[in-house]
């Protein structure tokens, strides 16, 4: 799997994730939701920033800085990236 795939991957997850997890607060407050789409909104946040890091081509664009926003980071360092050379 190329590290561009991975970081479009998780970015979606993280803002799907993030999606999930503000409707649940805002409507019903399910627990189930909670409990599960917490971690996996929290190591979605994380692979996005390993995965920007691991990008040859993020250190000129600021991706690498643009991941570390939380929810919509990873699309904004995909954002960045568009365009680049993503593997080296």
């Amino acid at each position: 799997m190329s590290r561009m795939l991975l970081l479009r991957i998780a970015s979606a997850v993280e803002a799907a994730s993030l999606a999930a997890l503000l409707v649940n607060l805002f409507t019903v407050h399910a627990k189930p939701i909670t409990t599960y789409g917490g971690p996996l909104h929290g190591i979605s946040y994380v692979a996005v920033i390993a995965a920007a890091a691991m990008l040859p081509a993020a250190a000129g664009t600021g991706a690498r800085r643009r991941a570390f926003v939380p929810g919509i980071g990873g699309l904004l360092a995909v954002r960045a990236l568009r365009g680049k050379a993503h593997d080296a």
